[in-house]
């Protein structure tokens, strides 16, 4: 039994099961507790130690929730809340979740008392004041749950308990069932604010012992681990998991903090900070190797590290690039492009890649030609700094072809167009069925076929259209008007991003 001083000599603020069967109470004066039990076990309270002791454990209980908040009341630390909202099930639901921390918890020296409930205050009561067997509350049943408990279980000052019992109100529902004025007037604002946090009525935040991560990964190992070599490798692998769930953010990490779980409850910390927001495990992998590196002997496993997590505690946007082939150097071997064709043909298939080759023709249809894919080709044609190949590929992209959509149809697709003029640029199109009124549109750009072709090919005016939902259209009319016998026809020849 442990007593501190208070009013009126020194009183009990924590006691053993033994104390409460023999009629001790908290808050009882040490000197009629003496009267009533004559071999008492009397101790110092030390509530710092207390509050230390219990921050340690609330550390570790990360392992079950990123949210864990300790319960500090005027007579000392009492206890832990536990947020498990989404995190129940993995651990196979709420009673798994309850018996492997009662089972750890013991193991520990410590007798827990645990209960779940949708609200901190309710949890709280019937972990205290509740019957062992029903330590998990119904979703809604607070009310139930609550109703035989007694006024104590409201986490209620000495007081404001003391004034309820002098007006006959022993339990929790006998105060839930009453009307709520005569309370409000003659009783502090804590009895029913305590009450309607406990009903989810009231709001009760909770101040948690490490601000929750913003994503998180975590693992058990079936043995501990000891070696520094070994904690890196299990924090690599959950690098890993934590980059696919940053890259479908488009996140990266700033900080980052790695929590090991000792085999005998303690719990080590290392934080990372990166100059610029990263999702590569490899990078940040590195850097936690060169912390451990650091650490030396500093790294206290003792029995072993029995789970480890990996927390992000900030994060930025970060969008996604496209990676580098390392085909940018000048003394490239073509081994290496050739290893990325074969294995894109393998995925792919044979015929889906291919290598464009410009062509002298304004035709956007014949200005390219598919040819098979060749490494030499292409890194002879990139090695030639200045000559003619580089130029003719230089003017290609930079001209034509950066004008030109993004995707291109084989072949033109016929297209009914009216305009509002005969020569002016079209105000709707039908194209595959479907009528598209346009916004506004860009153009004429002319292309003619080659001199060669003249007689057999018409001019060609081709127009950027947009519609009235916002998407891009590359159309051209075939033919002039007033040149030309037959009418022009028009036709669509792209889509643009």
């Amino acid at each position: 039994m442990l007593v501190a001083p208070g009013q009126g000599g020194a009183r009990i603020v924590s006691l053993n099961r033994a104390a409460q069967q023999a009629g001790l109470a908290a808050g009882d004066l040490l000197s009629n507790a003496r009267s009533k039990v004559l071999d008492l076990e009397v101790g110092d309270a030390d509530p710092a130690a207390d509050a230390a002791a219990l921050s340690r454990l609330a550390l570790w209980c990360l392992r079950y929730t990123p949210t864990v908040a300790p319960w500090d009341e005027a007579g000392g630390a009492d206890g832990l809340f536990l947020d498990i909202t989404g995190c129940a099930h993995l651990l196979g639901g709420e009673e798994a979740l309850l018996t492997d921390l009662e089972r750890r918890l013991r193991a520990f020296g410590l007798d827990p008392r645990l209960a779940v409930a949708d609200t901190a205050g309710a949890a709280w009561a019937v972990a205290h004041c509740g019957a062992p067997t029903d330590r998990i509350v119904p979703p809604g049943g607070e009310r139930e749950a609550l109703r035989r408990l007694p006024l104590a279980a409201l986490r209620l000052s000495t007081d404001s308990q003391a004034l309820l019992r002098r007006l006959g109100l022993r339990r929790i529902g006998e105060l839930a069932d009453r009307p709520r004025a005569p309370f409000a007037a003659r009783f502090s604002p804590e009895v029913l604010l305590r009450l309607d946090q406990a009903l989810g009525r009231a709001p009760e935040p909770l101040v948690p012992v490490a601000p929750p991560p913003l994503y998180r990964a975590q693992a058990a190992f079936l043995e501990p681990i000891l070696s520094a070599e070994h904690v890196l490798e299990a924090a690599t692998r959950l690098l890993g998991r934590l980059a696919r769930d940053l890259a479908e953010a488009d996140a990266g990490a700033r900080v980052l903090r790695l929590l090991l779980f000792r085999v005998d409850g303690g719990v080590q910390s290392l934080d990372i900070g990166l100059a610029a927001p990263s999702r590569d495990p490899a990078h940040i992998a590195q850097l936690l190797g060169l912390r451990l590196y650091r650490l030396g002997s500093g790294l206290e496993a003792d029995f072993g590290f029995e789970a480890a997590a990996v927390h992000v505690l900030a994060a930025e946007p970060l969008a996604g690039r496209q990676d580098r082939l390392g085909l940018d150097g000048e003394g490239t071997p073509p081994e290496a492009l050739a290893c990325l064709i074969d294995r894109l043909q393998q995925r792919l298939g044979a015929g889906a890649v291919r290598r464009l080759q410009p062509r002298a023709s304004h035709i956007p249809e014949r200005a390219v030609r598919a040819a098979p894919p060749s490494p030499h080709a292409f890194l002879s044609r990139r090695s030639r700094r200045g000559g003619v190949a580089e130029r003719e590929h230089a003017a290609w992209v930079d001209g034509a072809a950066a004008s030109r959509p993004l995707l291109m149809l084989p072949r033109p697709e016929p297209a009914e167009v009216v305009a509002l003029i005969p020569d002016g640029p079209p105000r709707q199109f039908r194209w595959r069925g479907v009528l598209h009124q346009v916004a506004q549109a860009e153009g004429p750009e002319r292309i003619a076929p080659e001199w060669w072709r003249a007689m057999e090919e018409a001019t060609r005016d081709y127009y950027v259209v947009e519609d009235d939902a916002g998407r891009r259209f590359w159309l051209y009319r075939a033919g002039l008007y007033g040149r030309d016998a037959a009418p022009p026809r028009w036709f669509v020849h792209g889509v643009l991003a």
